[in-house]
């Protein structure tokens, strides 16, 4: 029971952040009310805080992630985390069971789920803690028209890292463009932030592109806000916000940012430097035309500048002074 409460505590952060929030820290299986809406440091529930509900099912032994369901109103889908068959389990607001969805994969370690604004579901067996698999796997079902029982068709993508194997248990979907990242799970320093490719292929395999460093801590979950413009990471001990596309802004508590992905230029930004780029264009311009004139000026010698040494020559000499020949005309 006490592996049960812990499992939930570490899920809770992905539903917090689907309805924009940061889940504080604690042992707490439960998501309050109060929590919506705003942002909250790292710290134990104050007092009077109101639940929202706790999962109470023998089908849900240990999980490994929640994800916010786009077809049905107050459902959050969750898996187990590795031991369990291929399966996606419904949940409401009561922490009741509504529906399980189970698809004919051989599953390895499942860790995260997401759910994209399309309805598709991403079930992301990326765990690996003995850094020994070769490939892993995304497999994706749609969300069901009615909620119940069902065996439904998957359609699996495998992935591999350029760098060797990792173990990972947070998927990130961006909003609008359903690009998926993974952010490994390092137990010391920064992991890493990996893209897949836009389109990823049912045939063969994709390879995984380094991203980004991911800020340090050991994250076991994460989702993008719904604005697409921030990512909330979660580690056991507390939660990160990060600006997407930008240096992470601030973490949540005492977990420390990191460098994310680098800014893009703003219009603003993108003025200002064709302006310097401009004026530095005018620059080099003026110190060309400079150094072509005194070039002008000073080299070679000119016939003036002969003639007087040569007279200087014939005073120290005592030779008569040469007379300069005119250049005949025909």
């Amino acid at each position: 029971m006490r592996l049960f409460r812990t499992a939930l505590a570490l899920t809770a952060a992905t539903l917090a952040s689907l309805v924009g929030i940061a889940l504080p820290v604690g042992a707490s299986t439960s998501v309050s009310q109060e929590q919506a809406g705003a942002q909250v440091p790292a710290a134990d529930p104050k007092p009077g805080v109101k639940k929202l509900f706790t999962i109470r099912d023998q089908r849900v032994q240990e999980s490994s992630g929640l994800a916010k369901s786009q077809k049905h109103h107050g459902i959050y889908w969750t898996v187990n985390d590795s031991g369990d068959s291929a399966r996606v389990i419904g949940i409401d607001t009561n922490g009741k069971v509504k529906a399980v969805l189970s698809f004919k994969a051989q599953v390895r370690d499942v860790e995260a789920v997401a759910v994209d604004r399309d309805g598709t579901i991403y079930i992301a067996d990326i765990g690996d803690n003995k850094l020994n698999r070769d490939m892993i796997e995304i497999y994706t079902i749609p969300e069901p028209d009615q909620l119940a029982d069902a065996d439904v068709r998957y359609h699996q993508y495998d992935f591999t890292y350029p760098d060797g194997p990792h173990n990972a248990e947070t998927l990130l979907v961006e909003p609008g463009t359903n690009q998926l990242y993974i952010v490994t799970k390092v137990d010391k320093g920064a992991g890493a932030i990996y893209a897949a490719p836009p389109a990823p292929s049912r045939q063969g395999t994709n390879e995984l592109t380094k991203f980004a460093p991911a800020p340090a801590g050991t994250y076991t979950d994460g989702t993008f806000l719904p604005d697409g413009q921030r990512v909330v990471l979660r580690t056991y001990t507390g939660v990160a916000t990060v600006d997407w596309g930008q240096v992470p802004a601030k973490a949540s508590g005492a977990t420390p940012s990191a460098s994310a992905t680098p800014k893009p230029a703003t219009g603003s930004e993108a003025s200002s430097d064709a302006k310097k780029s401009h004026n530095l264009r005018w620059i080099l311009i003026g110190a060309a035309a400079f150094a072509f004139i005194i070039t002008i000026i000073t080299f070679p010698p000119g016939r003036r500048e002969r003639l007087d040494r040569m007279a200087e020559n014939a005073r120290l000499t005592g030779q008569s002074q040469p007379t300069p020949r005119r250049r005949a005309h025909p």
